[in-house]
């Protein structure tokens, strides 16, 4: 291993677990640990350098001022995340709230705020935000360029321009998510690619300067970092360039890529080490040592394919490399992963090498090139919206063992790739690491239970062994986005059973939503369920749906749901649905919103968990059950009751029974 390499794994080790990180120089052999402590030190001179300005002063007041982007208001001593509604984005604010830190995500699916603000040095947030100035910020150079860069364009090709030369995705609007089903997220992400093309560009244009067109390169690459922004992929694409431009000024040639690679790590995490807590730092390290890995003999591989032109077998090569690498933080972070990626990238990056070039002459206000951009923006356009509508491999959260264990298997492929280790132990870990992943889950049968924190609205998620699943309600408009993100992110891809636990009326927004968003086997609804648009989309979308009173039953596997209430005329307020679940011995109780004086409807024997919602029932009802878990959805409870859990106290919770013997 070079010294290089054990500096930058030394700085890994010390941003991830502090100075204490430095410990695991023990790992690096005998003689080279002063490198690896080396990179531990300097990193962790740096984060001693930083100490947080807000420790200490949690739950008291502040007044902070700065100019606010993306939620956060980058002033001194620190910047600070704001939940002020609306947000002026982009001018100075002076914003006064309550310190607090960054909360975690509530329910599967949702944005972990805390682990994002990290990755940008955010420690600390302002709640209960109200804003006490606000200042327009007059246009500087950036606003004089992305007007150049505008010009003469349609609207669509105009908010390419600006995502793929400025780095402004959020101009894209719909285009946006178009990009990333297509597998094209990565051409929005400033990084090695526009770095490339710039830097190779300037070189050629900067010729009879000789040696002295590389430091040349160099200014322009750090002022159009500059320009743009530090995003973590952009400050390694950077680095990694200036570290080629500078051999090549001394004279001492190309630099290889695995230590271009090791030398920007170790330079970023020096100059900001939070930046290793970033899904972009993550992804965008990962995919170039994918492709240092995986590429050189993937692309030998791809050599031997008569049938295929070594341009493209090389482009399919690298995409293959750079996904391989990525692709369990992809579908961690995102539920899903585009199949046709690699064609998308084939047709995509040729048009984007063109594309890339002219926005950079068009910031410096050439004439006439919105006649080239034009139409190679709209090509790029319509293959990112068509392959966006390509086939998906859809995937839940992946633990850290998930983790481990892939990359445990990838590490023994590129063993086998280089000759390093022999193709039959390859498989033979391939194949145990993912025994290792599905076995416990098969051999350890659970019936699991999800109660989502959707303030007062409702939805639990029921599954069972044999890929049984079932969803009790589904909030309202507002709170249904939040429960179709929360069934991609546990794996849900279909729906067996939809209930209803109550008329909707004006709340059917969610319903509504998981309908349009993924396959649902069949809508169950009370009785006394009157007829809506929730069922008259679930008809129009040929879900059978299907009507149920009290002493029905439904057989979905080993899993049987039976209704307890309502009674044939009960009144209004006693209409929804009452459920009873029983799988292996285990008994679970729904009590959607019923009423206290109808208790009756419930069984005498009991049950081990009730699940209810949005206050706790009261003590008959409890005694009458004898749960030993009660899952409430909201936050009005009984303080001090340990069997009770309030959802907008804790977040969402899951309850795992295993069969009883």
């Amino acid at each position: 291993m070079k010294p290089v390499h054990l500096v930058a794994l030394g700085a890994l080790a010390a941003a991830l677990a502090g100075p204490v990180g430095a410990a695991a120089a023990v790992l690096a052999p005998a003689g080279k640990r002063r490198w690896f402590l080396l990179g531990a030190a300097l990193v962790s001179a740096s984060l001693l350098a930083r100490p947080d300005p807000y420790a200490g002063r949690m739950g008291q007041p502040a007044v902070v001022e700065g100019r606010l982007k993306r939620g956060i208001v980058w002033g001194r001593p620190a910047p600070v995340w704001t939940d002020l509604y609306p947000r002026p984005e982009g001018e100075w604010v002076r914003v006064a709230g309550r310190l607090a830190r960054p909360r975690p995500p509530r329910n599967p699916g949702e944005l972990d705020l805390r682990r994002w603000l990290l990755g940008l040095g955010v420690r600390a947030a302002l709640e209960d935000s109200r804003l006490l100035a606000r200042r327009r910020i007059e246009g500087g150079l950036r606003e004089e360029a992305e007007r150049r860069l505008v010009r003469g364009l349609s609207p669509e090709v105009a908010a390419l321009a600006r995502a793929l030369t400025l780095g402004q995705r959020e101009a894209l609007g719909p285009d946006q998510e178009a990009f990333r089903r297509a597998g094209l997220a990565h051409l929005l992400a400033l990084s090695g690619l526009h770095v490339g093309i710039l830097a190779l560009f300037l070189t050629l244009a900067l010729y009879p300067l000789g040696r002295l067109r590389y430091p040349a390169v160099a200014l322009v690459l750090l002022g159009y970092l500059a320009l743009v922004g530090p995003s973590p992929s952009l400050v390694r694409a950077t680095l990694m360039a200036l570290a080629g431009l500078l051999l090549l000024y001394l004279g001492r040639g190309r630099i290889e890529a695995d230590s271009a690679l090791a030398l920007a790590l170790a330079a970023q995490l020096t100059l900001a080490p939070h930046a290793v807590h970033s899904l972009s730092f993550q992804l965008s390290y990962l995919a170039v040592l994918g492709m240092v890995v995986l590429l050189p003999p993937l692309a030998a591989a791809t050599a031997r394919l008569a049938a295929v032109p070594r341009y493209l077998a090389q482009a399919l090569a690298a995409t293959l490399a750079a996904q391989a690498a990525v692709a369990p933080l992809v579908l961690a972070a995102f539920h899903r992963l585009p199949l046709a990626s690699p064609l998308a990238n084939l047709l995509a990056l040729p048009l984007t090498t063109v594309f890339v070039p002219l926005g950079f002459l068009k910031l410096l206000g050439l004439p006439l090139l919105e006649r080239l951009m034009e139409p190679v923006g709209q090509g790029l356009l319509a293959v990112a919206r068509g392959f966006s509508r390509g086939p998906m491999l859809t995937w839940g959260e992946i633990s850290p063992s998930g983790m481990a264990l892939y990359y445990l298997a990838l590490s023994a492929l590129a063993a086998a790739l280089w000759g390093r280790l022999a193709p039959r132990r390859a498989a033979l870990v391939v194949l145990l690491a993912t025994l290792a992943a599905g076995l416990p889950g098969r051999l350890l049968p659970q019936l699991e239970l999800w109660q989502l924190d959707l303030g007062r609205d409702q939805a639990t998620l029921i599954r069972a062994p044999g890929a049984v699943e079932v969803l009790v309600d589904a909030g309202s408009r507002r709170s249904g986005g939040r429960v179709t993100r929360a069934l991609a992110a546990l794996g849900v891809d279909e729906l067996d059973l939809l209930v209803l636990s109550r008329p909707e009326g004006s709340r059917s927004g969610g319903a509504l939503r998981v309908l349009e968003s993924l396959p649902v086997g069949g809508l169950l609804v009370s009785a006394l369920y009157p007829e809506d648009r929730v069922l008259a989309r679930a008809r129009e979308l040929g879900v059978p749906v299907y009507r149920v009173s009290r002493g029905d039953r439904v057989e979905l596997g080993g899993l049987s749901i039976s209704v307890w209430g309502p009674p044939a005329h009960a009144p209004p307020e006693a209409a929804g649905l009452v459920l009873g679940l029983r799988w292996r011995g285990r008994r679970v109780g729904l009590l959607g919103g019923l009423p206290e004086r109808y208790r009756d409807l419930l069984p005498k024997s009991g049950c081990e968990v009730l699940v209810t919602g949005p206050r706790v029932p009261g003590e008959e009802t409890l005694a009458a059950c004898d749960p030993r878990v009660v899952l409430v959805g909201g936050r009005e409870g009984a303080p001090g009751d340990p069997r009770v859990y309030l959802t907008g106290e804790v977040g969402a919770v899951r309850v795992a029974l295993a069969p009883r013997p």
